[in-house]
């Protein structure tokens, strides 16, 4: 049947289901009733409005309404559903991985990103660093590049600060975490505090003074990864939630939605994802009847009759025999730019009068219509 691509595969749906029910069994018996819409259809709702960045009431006729899928991604997302989905999923991503069900490291990064003007100015703040207008995302991750945890600050917020409601945070839900990489925003009292209090162990991660340009950083380059494929959800390029916690619910339905790909490709033996082998087209402008010039827009193969570069015209229309169209006629009293070229198309070919010449010895007026008109 016709499916948008962020639709659930029936692979997908068949590894999602289940889970699915079961962290909702919960939610079921405190509604006490079974739900009007059905499940896969609200759920593939919730990812096309992830995906894509539209509004709620911008959702296809084909989906759910759109008050009902609202509904369900805020009764979802205040019983915390989506976290405890994303970490059904993440167990098993571990698992088929060959590490342990629990992660025992991690690395923690935040991220501005600029706030709609819908957004409150309650909850948005300045990054005087990055000059943005907005909030900060601040995400935990294990060695994999899976997220673990994640909290919304206003952009004004330090790393440092925001580290410790983070943190904490992370503590309370993995108890088998013991070592975390940070970059070098995070040092200072926070190493200390997380030693004393949380038993965690912060290593930074510095970038060398004699180092230029962009360079791959041990530990630090999994939570930048993390992060681009976050933004490949286009609603989460921009923040339109007016209330953090909103985001942050987003930020999760988006992780299990690349968890249940990513895990479904993995139990079917297929590789990862990866660009697909360039497809070259060879095309030809066609030029205007009677030209005999060829244009190729990709570099000729070797030993073929295009032996120069692929902006220059063809060998063979270089030496071809074949007359060049005479230029047309021009009415004495037309500009000469607007004679007709050779090379332009008949459909862009237009031919304007100009003013009147000068009678021989008349000076030029310089003045304007209306001083004219006042003489």
């Amino acid at each position: 049947m016709p499916s948008y691509p962020p639709d659930l595969t029936d692979a997908e749906w068949a590894l999602l289901e289940g889970e699915a029910r079961v962290v909702m069994a919960e939610m079921v018996q405190a509604a006490g009733r079974p739900m009007v819409h059905d499940l896969r259809a609200t759920l593939d709702a919730v990812n096309y409005v992830t995906r894509y960045g539209i509004e709620w009431r911008a959702l296809p006729v084909d989906f759910p309404p759109h008050e009902a899928v609202y509904a369900f991604f805020l009764r979802w997302s205040r019983r915390g559903l989506p976290e405890r989905l994303a970490g059904r999923l993440r167990g098993r991503l571990r698992i088929l991985a060959g590490h342990g069900e629990l992660p025992t490291a991690g690395c923690i990064d935040s991220q501005t990103v600029k706030a709609a003007e819908i957004v409150g100015a309650a909850a948005c703040g300045y990054d005087a660093g990055k000059k943005i207008k907005g909030q900060k995302r601040h995400i935990a991750v294990d060695t994999l590049g899976l997220l673990l945890c994640v909290i919304v600050t206003a952009a004004s917020v330090q790393d440092r600060d925001g580290a410790h409601p983070l943190l904490a945070r992370l503590r309370e839900k993995f108890s088998t975490i013991a070592l975390v990489w940070a970059d070098g925003g995070y040092a200072g009292r926070l190493l200390t505090w997380a030693r004393d209090v949380l038993r965690l162990t912060v290593t930074i991660v510095k970038r060398s003074d004699d180092v230029r340009g962009f360079v791959v950083l041990p530990r630090r380059w999994v939570a930048e990864r993390t992060f681009a494929w976050l933004t490949r959800y286009r609603r989460l390029v921009r923040i339109y939630e007016r209330r953090p916690e909103h985001h942050e619910a987003l930020i999760w339905w988006a992780t299990v939605h690349q968890m249940t790909r990513r895990l479904t490709r993995e139990l079917a033996g297929q590789p990862p994802r990866a660009a697909g082998p360039t497809r070259r087209r060879f095309r030809t402008c066609q030029a205007p009847t009677g030209v005999a010039r060829s244009w190729n827009f990709w570099p000729a193969s070797p030993g073929g009759p295009g032996k120069g570069p692929s902006w220059l015209p063809s060998s063979e229309s270089r030496t071809s025999t074949a007359p060049r169209p005479a230029v047309p006629v021009v009415p004495p009293g037309l500009h000469q730019q607007d004679r007709a070229s050779p090379l332009r198309s008949h459909a862009h070919e237009r031919l304007t009068l100009r003013q009147p010449a000068r009678r021989p010895g008349a000076t030029a007026d310089h003045r304007s219509a209306d001083q004219r008109i006042r003489r």
